[in-house]
């Protein structure tokens, strides 16, 4: 008789709007899940689920360097994220090797079911077990081949989301909106986003190709805000990345001395 397979639990940390739909994806494929949240911390987790699939941080982007350093020891090596505003340098710098990573392309708002832009892009040692919770949920994904692929995705999703905000604090609308009535608004900001870019990746951008993704997604998602809550401090992140570097962003600095 065959032993039976043990399958071992995900650790999630922040169970809001995307770490729920995660959850509910991961007790679908059959993985039990173990929730960290501000009122439930590690606990005693890591002396009774030392080996988890999985240690999926589902917190902000502006809360990620703290989670990382919170993460016990033991589970470094098993680290999942899916914030916007990620790129290698945000895990290199708390000295994390090999995490899964991804760009996620769907959005769940309070009240609203989810909604898919198109195919989440994932890449890492958890990479199928993350696949296998979305298509448990019927939202597409697919596994990039090499980490070089999930830099380019992660860069893909990073012009989009902060184009649009960026853009958005001036213009406000929606995406269609952006592209049919402001498209030399939508790509100054985007050439911007991309000098930033490729600074923090140290990677030589195929812009032209690039800047077609991002037309693409514009042109069939049209009607996504533009602006959203935290539009503001995405300008104020990126600003403080370009000017920590020298780099020239003009459309950026015209909008942020807007919004002064």
């Amino acid at each position: 008789m065959s032993e039976e397979k043990i399958i071992k639990p995900v650790i999630i940390v922040g169970i809001g709007q995307l770490g729920g739909v995660f959850a509910r994806g991961f007790l679908q494929a059959g993985y039990p899940v173990y929730p960290v949240t501000r009122d439930v911390r590690f606990s005693g987790y890591p002396g009774r689920i030392p080996e988890p699939a999985l240690v999926l941080l589902a917190v902000p982007e502006d809360g990620i360097a703290e989670a990382l350093r919170e993460v016990p020891t033991v589970w470094r090596d098993r680290i999942g994220l899916l914030q916007n505003e990620l790129l290698p340098y945000v895990w290199e710098a708390e000295k994390i090797a090999a995490p899964t990573a991804m760009a996620v392309w769907f959005e769940k708002k309070k009240d609203r079911g989810v909604k898919v832009f198109q195919p989440t892009l994932v890449f890492g040692p958890a990479a199928g077990i993350v696949c296998s919770a979305l298509t448990a949920l019927n939202i597409p994904c697919e596994i990039l081949p090499d980490d070089h692929h999930l830099v380019l995705a992660l860069v893909r999703k990073n012009l989009y989301v902060l184009t649009i905000n960026i853009a958005g604090l001036v213009v406000g609308g929606t995406t269609g909106e952006l592209w049919s009535n402001h498209a030399d608004l939508a790509g100054a900001v985007a050439r911007d986003v991309l000098t930033v870019m490729e600074h923090l990746t140290g990677e030589a951008l195929d812009r032209e190709e690039m800047m077609t993704s991002l037309r693409d997604i514009l042109q069939r998602v049209p009607d996504h805000a533009c602006r959203g809550r935290v539009s503001e401090a995405r300008l104020r992140r990126l600003l403080a990345s370009a000017r920590r570097a020298g780099l020239d962003t003009p459309a950026l600095d015209r909008i942020a001395v807007r919004k002064q």
